[in-house]
């Protein structure tokens, strides 16, 4: 029997080398094996096909919905909260840990021993929490500047930076900003940029990963605020995901290095990208399906 690499296959069937290696793990190739850090595969094996993502009824968003209106612990929406609020601001620099994010949720304090600790990323944290809250009760409404400035004001709300007068809370940036060595789009220019950006999105009513990932994207090339365009443009693709009935995702720390590489390579290979989002979904949906079997 003749074999190919993950990466010959990966041309082959048009998919990132890192896909091929997820089927491969995960025993969707009949008759692959390890040739030491390789992965060789049958030349006649077939493309698997990728499951679908849509949740089933009742919807994601009205779990979410149910458990946040009724206080329910140690479910899905507790989870979330948690796991979303640590990763994403981590990403972006956070010090707390995630037991620290944790205990700041279930009990509202602060349980911190011999560890100083930056008040902002606690005050971020909660604001974290509420932005979570924000994106599940506005989940059905279309994206619009008030609903994503409102995001930042939450978010920013009541930080150290919210007190300079160069820093708008919950408005458009008014210095430049340079990301990953890049620079985005003048201050001048933001807001033509976003309301291009939006008209653009809203002109379809669905949307799919490809569209709300595409517009992730753009919005972080634009980078319309100070600071904090990073947790608002994740929390924005968990909305997204949300009111098309798509599994949302949380991008985890460890993944970043694959996230800002994705989004620095958008434009010449989308599929990178893609895959660690796809990745995520289906760590999301075995999270879904563990806690549900609990219930």
């Amino acid at each position: 029997m003749k074999y190919k690499t993950s990466k010959e296959k990966s041309i082959e069937w048009g998919l990132s080398d890192r896909s091929i290696r997820n089927y491969c793990q995960n025993g969707r190739i009949k008759g692959a094996y390890l040739e030491g850090k390789i992965w060789m595969i049958p030349s006649k094996a077939t493309k698997p096909e990728r499951a679908k993502r849509s949740s089933s009824s009742p919807s994601l968003l009205d779990i979410l919905k149910r458990e946040k209106d009724n206080h329910i612990k140690g479910g899905i929406y507790h989870q979330i909260q948690v796991k979303m609020a640590y990763n994403s601001n981590h990403i972006e620099g956070s010090k707390l840990t995630e037991d620290e994010t944790r205990y700041i949720y279930e009990t509202n304090t602060i349980g911190i021993d011999n560890k100083a600790i930056n008040v902002d990323d606690i005050i971020e944290t909660v604001n974290h929490f509420k932005c979570f809250d924000f994106i599940i009760d506005q989940a059905n409404k279309k994206l619009s500047e008030s609903l994503i400035k409102e995001l930042h004001r939450i978010l920013k709300c009541n930080t150290s930076v919210s007190r300079e007068s160069w820093f708008k809370v919950g408005d458009y940036k008014l210095l430049e900003n340079v990301v990953g060595g890049k620079e985005t789009t003048p201050p001048s220019e933001v807001k033509s940029s976003m309301k291009e950006l939006l008209s653009s999105y809203n002109k379809k009513e669905k949307h799919t990963l490809e569209d709300i990932v595409a517009f992730h994207v753009i919005l972080e090339k634009i980078h319309p605020f100070q600071d904090g365009n990073g947790r608002v443009g994740r929390l924005i693709m968990f909305k997204e995901c949300l009111k098309n009935n798509i599994v949302p995702f949380i991008i985890y720390d460890s993944e970043k290095m694959f996230y800002y590489r994705g989004l620095k390579e958008y434009t010449r290979d989308k599929e990178y990208l893609l895959d660690t989002c796809r990745h995520s979904q289906d760590r999301m949906s075995k999270k879904i399906k563990a806690i549900k079997k609990i219930k």
